[in-house]
């Protein structure tokens, strides 16, 4: 019962997050999903094996979250609680590329482990920086900013709903668990025979519940648009931000930055 409504608690965590008075808060939400996209599509782009490419990205969410004051550990958490699906995507390449790539001293690393490292480290940059995304623009503002950049209006709606669909789904299970507890004797846990009727009764619940909420929203006059009570500026300190991070991008994407500096640094000793 504990564990259902801590994990409501920490859902929401994003949306008072997303409530800061930063600079990087107060940016408009396009902005701030352009340039998560265009960074994530340089990191995805990157070759397998490039892994010293990839350090100069991190310099992106380390920058937003230091300048939006988030909570590191939190965010650390929320990566690492989907990494195992990272984790199955590359594993067995370390089998399939046995070919000797990089030696770090004595130890030879075969290309199977790069490029499972690669998947590794390119995994959690991109979710890094969708949760900072969210964390600086809440659900609700990046739906915004989908629907002014011309995103087809029902996949907006409906990932806006998908989002909301998640607490309604929550709550219901919680209040069916804490019934349950209420009225059973044993404290033990869920025995399976009991679970799948709960299961059931809880998609039921969930919908009916949905269709309220529904019917509530129309008598409120809802069609179809989201409609906020400030509305969305797009100026000066956007486009440099945009622009700014987007040169950056592109440079750490040409050109293998650290070599360079590497290069440099060894050419005064």
């Amino acid at each position: 019962m504990a564990t259902i409504e801590n994990n409501l608690f920490d859902i929401r965590t994003m949306d008072t997050l997303a409530s800061g008075n930063t600079g990087l808060h107060r940016l408009d939400p396009r902005a701030k999903l352009i340039t998560t996209l265009i960074f994530i599509v340089m990191v995805v782009s990157l070759g397998k094996y490039e892994i010293s490419m990839m350090i100069p990205f991190v310099i992106y969410p380390v920058a937003m979250v230091v300048g939006a004051d988030l909570p590191v550990f939190y965010l650390l958490k929320k990566i690492l609680i989907v990494s195992p699906f990272a984790v199955l995507i590359g594993i067995f390449n370390p089998l399939l590329d046995t070919q000797p790539l990089l030696e770090i001293g004595r130890v030879s690393l075969s290309g199977g482990w790069v490029s499972f490292f690669s998947i590794l480290i390119r995994f959690a940059l991109t979710v890094g920086a969708a949760l900072v995304l969210i964390c600086l623009t809440g659900f609700n503002g990046v739906c915004m900013a989908l629907e002014k950049l011309k995103v087809p209006l029902p996949f907006v709606i409906q990932l806006l709903f998908l989002y909301r669909y998640l607490f309604v789904l929550i709550e219901e299970a919680s209040r069916m668990i804490r019934a349950r507890s209420l009225r059973s004797f044993d404290s033990g846990r869920m025995r399976f025979k009991v679970f799948v009727p709960l299961l059931g009764q809880l998609l039921l619940r969930t919908l009916d519940r949905a269709q309220r909420i529904h019917l509530a929203m129309l008598c409120r006059g809802f069609d179809g648009h989201i409609r906020v009570a400030k509305p969305m500026t797009f100026g000066q300190k956007e486009v440099i931000f945009i622009l700014s991070w987007s040169c950056f991008f592109i440079l750490a994407r040409r050109y293998n930055l650290p070599v360079i500096f590497g290069s440099i640094i060894e050419g005064f000793f």
